[in-house]
């Protein structure tokens, strides 16, 4: 597994639930970024994620960050999640799985005896220069959250 703390995080250009194109370039030198790959919409740990996030935005957003989620799930997916959950932020669809393969957290998983690739639940933290200054891979939703939250507020206190 490479690891893409310390390095310039792969760029990427995608649409949101609204349809309108999001991308990293966007945030240059002016926020960090918490981007979160989930696996899919309306299932029951990635709704836990998405809510957990949506609780703490206030937070993230007073650290100067804005919280972004990726997931293959088309735009229709998205914005009934949103709307169903009142999510504050951005839902990007990822159909192809291509920036899901830049940060290679698009893996051969395994659940029931089947094998399938999909999204591996992961969060990496980029700085305003672009630079993935934390990852966190295999995510455990419980307590993922507080724990973003504590090494965000290091970083924006050094």
């Amino acid at each position: 597994m490479t690891t893409l703390e310390g390095l310039h995080a792969p760029g990427f250009s995608l649409p949101n639930e609204s349809g309108d194109v999001v991308s990293l370039q966007d945030f240059a030198g002016k926020k960090y970024v918490v981007l979160y790959f989930y696996p899919k919409d309306a299932t029951p740990g990635c709704t836990t994620q998405a809510c957990d996030f949506r609780d703490a935005y206030e937070d993230f957003s007073e650290l100067n960050a804005v919280v972004l989620g990726v997931s293959p799930d088309g735009e229709t997916s998205h914005t009934k999640f949103i709307g169903k959950h009142g999510l504050p932020f951005s839902l990007l669809v990822d159909e192809n799985h291509e920036v899901a393969e830049r940060y290679d957290v698009w893996k051969l998983k395994k659940n029931f005896g089947k094998e399938y690739m999909g999204i591996e639940r992961s969060t990496f933290l980029i700085d305003p220069t672009g630079t993935v200054v934390k990852e966190w891979r295999k995510v455990k939703v419980k307590g993922h959250i507080e724990e973003a939250l504590a090494t965000l507020g290091q970083l924006t206190k050094s």
